[in-house]
């Protein structure tokens, strides 16, 4: 009698699929907790089956980002602690002083409400939304393309039992990267110093915050006293919150900017083919790599690396501006220059979290133009001072644009000369000398290149070179 077929891998996934979208539950936590990259841990892992349940059997077409939030301040509240009063009157002194400094140095406007001081839990929920609205596109597209594998793949006695398997899958694939985004935003609330300290602007307008604790452990790595470093982040982040509240419309600009980026990701049928070919999905790290790996994403379209090219300009030039107020307002810290330097070196190679984002949704948060920018702003400071630089951020149209940050020099022209152009010089040149030529008072020469006099005389002079 021949053998029975031994059930492979796919058979076995495709049970614990069963199981997990009909309810029975019967699934090894550790077999799940391990594709998604999350802890082994059985009371996190039983809350997760729950939301994935509930993803599944919503019948919903969009994706429950409230497990984000639940992810993110969950692995926040892991090592940190509130902040202590000497700590809070320390930090609230500092930026008192930066608010003094900046008055002296840029033109634009104080903000109106009192700067917070944040716990890591705190930043992370005051955080989620935006990096939720980030990520949508793209869990979207992911969530398209799974379903689509799902429903070209599943044998047909599968999907009875699942029902509507697009759906549940989609609900269910969109639940796991909605988590995964929560260990990023989780794992970002130990690393970041301030509200603004990853470049987009993921507070409202009016806040300002510092997270003393990082703060704190920040300042450990260098040899400079805590106090000039907190007064030095302080600067920083009010440069930065005065800036998105004054111009009111580059906060919606950049969020914007970055969503339709997203939206043009689309994971191709194809690509999840040929990535599920490779993966045993009984192997707990192949499952966790294809998830966290940004494997799923496709290389950049030409209009998304256009658009990809204008973003970094943007915030480039944010940071560029910011850098070069801070710079300004800080020249009286004797150790300024070295906290600079420490944050610019952090800046480019980013954190481990900012590393896993750029992986997960596919976009790099730091951008690369940050120097010449910062000394394009301080060309225009030099020549037009901290008030004609600041109304360059008075409405989109005014802003220099990423040939500025070329050639700082012709823009400071076109700033002193407004309604001067390049091709208003050509056109004043090649006019001059139609009119030199006409009326004879550019010197000519002869057909031995000799110079004649504008009467046409031999002036004598030797022939030019």
């Amino acid at each position: 009698m021949p053998d029975e077929p031994q059930p492979g891998p796919d058979d076995d996934f495709q049970e614990m699929l069963r199981k997990l979208l009909s309810g029975e539950g019967q699934i090894d936590p550790s077999q799940l907790a391990g594709a998604a990259g999350l802890p082994n841990d059985p009371a996190f892992v039983a809350n997760l089956m729950s939301q994935l349940q509930r993803a599944a059997q919503s019948g919903g077409d969009g994706i429950d980002f409230s497990v984000t939030a639940e992810r993110a301040t969950a692995i926040a509240r892991e090592g940190g602690h509130a902040v202590d009063p000497a700590t809070a009157q320390a930090s609230d002194q500092a930026f008192q002083v930066a608010a003094l400094w900046l008055d002296e140095v840029t033109t634009v406007a104080e903000l109106t409400a009192t700067p917070s001081l944040y716990t890591r839990e705190q930043w992370a929920k005051a955080t989620a939304p935006v990096w939720t609205q980030i990520a949508e596109p793209v869990v979207s597209s992911i969530a398209d393309a799974l379903t689509e594998a799902i429903d070209q793949r599943a044998p047909e006695e599968l999907k009875a039992m699942l029902g509507d398997v697009s759906k549940a899958m989609r609900g269910v694939g969109g639940a796991l990267f909605a988590i995964q985004l929560g260990q990023v935003v989780g794992q970002l609330s130990k690393e970041v110093v301030s509200g603004g300290d990853v470049g987009v602007p993921l507070l409202d307008e009016q806040v300002a915050a510092l997270l003393p604790q990082n703060v704190a452990e920040f300042a450990e790595g260098l040899d400079v006293p805590e106090d000039e470093v907190r007064i030095w982040l302080a600067v920083r982040e009010l440069a930065h919150a005065r800036l998105f509240r004054s111009a009111r419309w580059l906060r919606l600009h950049i969020i914007s900017s970055i969503t339709d980026y997203a939206k043009g990701i689309h994971i191709p049928f194809d690509r999840v083919e040929e990535l599920a070919a490779d993966i045993d999905p009984t192997d707990q790290e192949q499952l966790r790599d294809a998830l966290a790996s940004g494997a799923l994403i496709p290389p950049r379209s030409p209009e998304q690396d256009a658009a990809l090219a204008r973003l970094e300009t943007m915030l480039a030039l944010v940071e560029g501006w910011v850098d070069t107020v801070t710079a300004a307002a800080t020249a009286r810290l004797p150790r300024a220059d070295a906290v600079a330097e420490m944050v610019r070196r952090r800046r480019a190679s980013g954190g481990p979290a900012e590393s896993a984002f750029a992986t997960l949704v596919g976009l790099e948060l730091r951008p690369r133009r940050l120097r010449e920018a910062a000394a394009m702003w301080q060309r225009v400071t030099d020549e037009l001072g901290a008030e004609g630089r600041d109304a360059l951020w008075s409405h989109f149209d005014a802003v220099p644009t990423s040939e500025d940050i070329d050639a700082p020099d012709a823009l400071v022209l076109r700033l002193k000369n407004p309604g001067f152009s390049a091709e208003d010089d050509e056109f004043d040149k090649a006019l001059q000398d139609l009119l030199d030529d006409s009326t004879g008072s550019r010197p000519r020469e002869d057909e031995q290149g000799r110079v004649e006099d504008g009467d046409g005389s031999d002036d004598g002079s030797a022939p030019r070179a």
